[in-house]
């Protein structure tokens, strides 16, 4: 393997020559430059991404925690970070937590051990008062998903509860008034201001949701089919389920067929996220499109940003709104 040495002796240079022109530093003739460009590529040289950093008191990647791979929409917001890295030659750096604080506060310290200094970092655990601290201490971190109102310039947030109004307002344009809700059974915000937000409109619209028709499960496919197994064990009237997410959603709509119930005709389901399995469900699914990799690239760029201490106006906000995504599996009652 070749090394800077090499590259050096083979250009007639010195070694901090080579470095500037790896570094894309001054004071290189555009010559110069060219030619040692084209023996590092002969020799096959590759720079070391840590000496780099340690010469340029820069970190050569982004973090980026996550509670876990497996489900899609998190999948997502990994790739997106991902082409921002690569658009800026950086590496990715993946840390997952799980559903507590101390998993939480175990990926960050591990992206802080390698030196990473921006980090999008999906936080759901954590209190406002210990991410404000590690706001504090790493300038480049950035929050997606989560929105702390004194932090607003360091967040990129999906408005949840517009979301389950929208949901709301669709299902009652096909008439449906009796509508179950299956959600996550997590205390985080997600679930909560959805629900809230449906209950709302529902409300204005002079209709009371049951709540004997609300379901709690855990927010996948088994835990959506659970769900929807209680829902008609129940014995109450309903033609319509709003669910948590597409992955419930879709848990509901085997349920419902596998005990004889047509989707839509008998039951209409919609969704929420806009995970790419619900334009190959059957029915196609009706959600709520959550654009997190557009999310996740302005997360990147935002953190790439404050990490080069470009200022950030402390009243700007980043915030999306959901859309709905019409498809088959909601229609008239």
């Amino acid at each position: 393997m070749s090394t800077i040495k090499d590259v050096a002796r083979v250009a007639g240079v010195s070694i901090a020559t080579v470095s500037r022109v790896v570094n894309k530093g001054p004071k290189v003739g555009k010559k110069t430059r060219e030619k040692v460009t084209l023996i590092m590529k002969e020799l096959g040289y590759t720079p070391n991404a840590n000496a780099r950093a340690l010469v340029t008191q820069k970190s050569t990647t982004i973090g980026v925690i996550v509670p876990e791979l497996t489900d899609p929409f998190f999948a997502s917001l990994a790739s997106g970070v991902d082409k921002i890295a690569r658009d800026n030659n950086m590496q990715l750096l993946l840390s997952t937590a799980q559903q507590s604080a101390e998993s939480e506060r175990s990926a960050i310290n591990l992206l802080i051990e390698r030196r990473c200094q921006a980090i999008v970092f999906h936080s759901k655990k954590l209190p406002d008062d210990e991410l404000r601290e590690l706001c504090k201490k790493i300038p480049g971190l950035v929050l997606i998903d989560r929105m702390i109102d004194d932090l607003k310039h360091k967040c990129v947030w999906l408005d949840n509860e517009e979301g389950g109004k929208i949901a709301a307002r669709h299902l009652m344009s096909l008439t449906h008034q009796k509508i179950a809700c299956i959600s996550s059974k997590y205390q985080i915000e997600d679930p909560r201001l959805r629900l809230k937000g449906f209950t709302q409109e529902l409300n204005h619209a002079g209709i009371e949701l049951n709540q004997n028709l609300v379901e709690y499960s855990e927010p996948n496919q088994q835990g959506g089919e659970i769900a929807t197994q209680h829902l008609l064990a129940s014995g109450e009237d309903f033609s319509a389920i709003f669910a948590y997410n597409d992955a419930m959603a879709i848990g509901a709509i085997s349920t419902l067929i596998d005990n004889g119930y047509k989707v839509p005709t008998d039951i209409s389901v919609i969704g929420f996220d806009d995970v790419i399995i619900s334009r190959y469900s059957r029915p196609k699914l009706t959600t709520l499109h959550y654009p997190i990799e557009d999310m996740a690239k302005r997360a990147a760029q935002l953190s790439l940003d404050q990490q080069a201490s470009t200022p950030a106006l402390p009243q700007a906000g980043h915030k999306y709104l959901p859309r709905l995504v019409k498809r088959e599996s909601t229609t008239y009652k």
